[in-house]
């Protein structure tokens, strides 16, 4: 049997999982390690903030890490919210006493919604019992001003508040810029060392338990070894990626989800695997005849996709065969940036829409479309903008985008009439992949069922 690193938290639980033991212990998991936990409180809340909370007694908080300890060394400890100062100075005196290392501690006085965590007794018997121990403090602008008594607007009074709070003697402090309205820059502060982390502000600023997946995450990274500034700079793309992949599950704010990026790296591979399906399905239904003379491609994004790197595509396009169709290579995620940026700006409208194809511009191509009951939504190349046009691959962004626009949402078809150095084309756009390949047989189908010789075609006319 394998030995499997832990990681101990010391935590409140969060019973609607955004925040506390449940976050840690996911963000534990998912730099795979094992996650050990002891609860300090137990709150009552949920996604629309923390009701009240009843700390647990600071005896049996002390027989769980007791427990934990007698039974082998974490390979790095995070706290946080600990509720008062009787639990405080115990867990204090149980990490001295066992020479605990890599400890970081999260500092949490106040909840999201503003409900208090930590007495005041609580935040003083902090400093001076479980600060000396640390190897890492990760207050929050506000947690800061009221560990260091300054009010922080300015880089330089983040500084000066870093001395302060490195007095009692943890080896560094982080103070995260996430409630920062300027930027979402962290400084970090190791003896007398400065290091700023400057940081991308997420556009998803509502979420619930940002802090607590960060530290937890700088402690998975100690505990796999890396340096202190190393763990910081990993831990904080770790939860960049949470808070992009962040979820909705109640009324109230959204939630961090840390295992977020662990879940769409599992789907990469079946996503692979059903495109590859979609491609021998299409071949069988024998679409040649559906293929424009600058070929076709598939794309389709996983849940959540940020950019093309997300989205499923042919390389070297799908091309024409006969009365079917081929492929010089296997799907990969990245192959296309043309129908990468068509299924991107889909789901910028509508997160459903995760599919799409190109086939073949013909009058009643588009007629047979419409007999299907199918919405079909257009854009006209002769109104895009200057600055659209030279910059390289935004056309199709702009036109997607404008068809969405001016449609009210998001239509099973898009075409447009081509223009100067541009073919005429069909896109055909889906839920999944499988809805898509759905589509596109009822398509084909339906001009093989009622084929309309070209001499007879009118609608480019009318």
């Amino acid at each position: 049997m394998k030995f499997l690193s832990t990681v101990l938290t010391l935590a409140g639980s969060d019973p609607c999982g955004g925040a506390g033991l449940q976050a840690d212990l996911n963000s534990i998991s998912a730099h795979g390690l094992f996650g050990n936990s002891v609860v300090t409180s137990l709150t009552v809340q949920n996604t629309q903030g923390v009701l009240c909370s009843h700390d647990v007694d600071q005896e049996i908080v002390a027989g769980q890490l007791e427990a934990l300890l007698a039974d082998g060394k974490p390979s790095a400890t995070k706290t946080g919210m600990l509720g008062n100062e009787m639990i405080v100075g115990r867990v204090a005196q149980l990490l001295k006493r066992h020479k605990i290392r890599n400890l970081v501690v999260d500092p949490v006085f106040k909840s999201t919604s503003g409900k208090i965590l930590l007495s005041r007794k609580g935040i003083d018997v902090l400093q001076e019992k479980l600060f000396p121990l640390a190897t890492l403090v990760t207050p929050n602008l506000k947690e800061a001003e009221a560990l260091s008594g300054i009010r922080i607007r300015t880089r330089q009074d983040r500084v000066k508040a870093a001395r302060i709070i490195l007095k009692p003697g943890p080896k560094a402090v982080l103070i995260k810029g996430g409630h920062s309205k300027k930027d979402a820059d962290d400084l970090l502060l190791v003896g007398k060392s400065l290091y700023w982390f400057e940081s991308t502000r997420s556009a998803n600023e509502n979420l619930h338990g940002t802090g607590c997946v960060l530290s937890s995450a700088i402690a998975a990274n100690l505990a796999l070894g890396h340096s202190l500034e190393e763990s910081v700079a990993r831990a904080k793309e770790f939860t960049f990626q949470a808070i992009e992949l962040g979820v909705q599950t109640g009324k109230g704010s959204g939630q961090v989800n840390p295992m977020g990026a662990l879940f769409r790296q599992l789907q990469r591979g079946p996503h692979l695997e059903r495109v590859q399906w979609a491609i021998e399905e299409l071949k069988r239904e024998e679409i040649g005849a559906l293929i424009p003379e600058v070929q076709s491609n598939l794309g389709f994004a996983l849940e959540g996709a940020t950019g093309p790197e997300d989205v499923v595509g042919i390389p070297g396009r799908i091309i024409r065969n006969g009365s079917t169709i081929a492929t010089l290579n296997a799907p990969e995620f990245g192959a296309s940036q043309h129908v990468a940026k068509i299924v991107l700006t889909a789901m910028s409208f509508d997160p459903e829409k995760r599919a799409v194809m190109n086939i073949k511009f013909q009058e009643y191509f588009l007629d047979a479309c419409k007999r299907l009951k199918m919405s079909v939504g257009s854009f006209d190349r002769a109104k895009e903008p200057k600055n659209v046009k030279q910059l390289e691959g935004s056309s199709l962004e702009w036109g997607t985008r404008q068809a969405i626009l001016d449609a009210g949402f998001v239509p099973d078809i898009i075409f447009d009439l081509g223009g100067q150095g541009k073919e005429e084309m069909i896109r055909v756009i889906a839920k999944d992949v499988e809805d898509l390949v759905g589509k596109i047989k009822k398509i084909h189908r339906a001009i093989r069922k009622n084929p309309i010789k070209k001499e007879q075609e009118s609608w480019r006319k009318k």
